[in-house]
């Protein structure tokens, strides 16, 4: 087949979720013989035409100067490219900035969308800018033939709220990146002496309130945060901490060695995203082997199970932060976690799924 995939800032992945599943999505497609293009940014920093068998398509992208309005207009330039391709299938990743040029996209082609994780949830977003993200969300349904969920929760309540079926596809990890604890030298840090996050600097990531609980513990252990610090409440954040001395922020890393190092080595992995579905960077705890505590949401829980602590408030996290942890059961809560990336979230069987799902919905179209 002939694969289109639009709705990313582009591969290979220098962003996040969307991106990661975008590269090894089209790669993994393109070593199955089908022809694969990803549209990327025309700021990508790699601008090559070709990553790994796929074709690589730089399309202008305004957002640098236009802030957020400029991912619309990123968006049409890439399908406006598109309805001059003959894509047999163009899989949408995400809706936000695309569904509003519904009416654009390519008659000839079958179009599926990942319908990401009810972005209009999310608390860093004002009330009208929530009721757009609502009517995004029902344009993506109108326009589009058929539909991805990356969590039974999504999928649950695509089918309540718009009476369609959704295909659940959960994201991927990969389990052979060997940590390597040498890589801690860099951040001055030590097997088991730190505590960990990973994630955007965004409210609804709960990240100030891990934050709050590690601050207000008597732990001697250091915890670093890993995610771009540049933006408002990234700037606030490391300003309400600069007086601990025990927090690090170390920026965004993108090297897969040094994040699966060290998540693997970290005391425990906190988790605290509350939006969204199957996230990315809690796969890729569960695949480093780290003992993880979750913001105990539907979403978090259905890829955990009891597989993991919980905390909702930040009395919540420092008593984890300074409670006695038996070997044992530390033992037991990763290696459960790994067996699921072995059998649920590794990427050779998300591609494969992908792989056959579009097919269906390719064969259907042409039946």
């Amino acid at each position: 087949m002939n694969i289109g995939i639009i709705g990313t800032r582009g591969i290979p992945n220098r962003y996040g979720g969307f991106e990661q599943l975008a590269e090894r999505l089209s790669v993994g497609l393109s070593q199955r013989s089908h022809r694969v293009t990803v549209y990327n940014s025309h700021a990508h920093p790699y601008q090559l035409k070709d990553f790994g068998g796929v074709e690589i398509v730089h399309c202008y992208d305004a957002e640098k100067r236009l802030g957020t309005f400029g991912q619309f207009i990123y968006d049409l330039n890439c399908i406006r490219d598109a309805r001059k391709k003959k894509f047999d299938v163009l899989l949408f990743l995400g809706y936000t900035s695309s569904s509003v040029w519904g009416r654009w996209f390519p008659k000839q082609s079958v179009i599926i969308s990942n319908m990401d994780g009810m972005e209009w949830k999310r608390e860093k977003y004002s009330k009208p800018v929530r009721n757009f993200l609502q009517h995004a969300e029902k344009l993506a349904v109108d326009h589009s033939d058929h539909f991805i969920a990356d969590s039974p929760v999504i999928a649950a309540y695509l089918k309540d709220k718009y009476a369609i079926e959704s295909e659940y596809i959960a994201y991927g990890a990969d389990t052979a990146v060997v940590p390597n604890e040498a890589l801690l030298e860099k951040y001055s840090l030590t097997r088991g002496n730190y505590f960990m996050l990973m994630a955007r600097m965004e409210p609804e990531n709960n990240i100030e309130t891990i934050l709050d609980g590690f601050h207000q513990s008597e732990s001697d252990k250091y915890f670093i945060v890993l995610g771009n610090t540049n933006n408002g409440y990234g700037r606030s954040l490391k300003n309400k901490y600069s007086k601990d001395s025990r927090i690090i922020f170390a920026g965004s890393v993108f090297d897969n060695r040094i994040t699966r190092s060290l998540i693997n080595f970290s005391h425990i992995y906190f988790h605290g995203h509350s939006a969204g579905g199957t996230n990315p960077s809690l796969l890729e705890a569960m695949a480093a082997g780290a003992l993880i505590s979750a913001h105990g949401n539907d979403f978090n829980r259905a890829v955990l199970n009891k597989d993991a602590f919980y905390f909702t408030s930040s009395a919540d996290v420092k008593r984890q932060v300074e409670m006695d942890l038996d070997p044992e059961i530390i033992n037991s809560l990763k290696k459960n976690n790994l067996k699921k990336i072995e059998a649920q979230y590794n990427w050779p069987m998300i591609v494969e799924q992908y792989e056959a799902y579009i097919s269906r919905c390719y064969n259907l179209a042409k039946s």
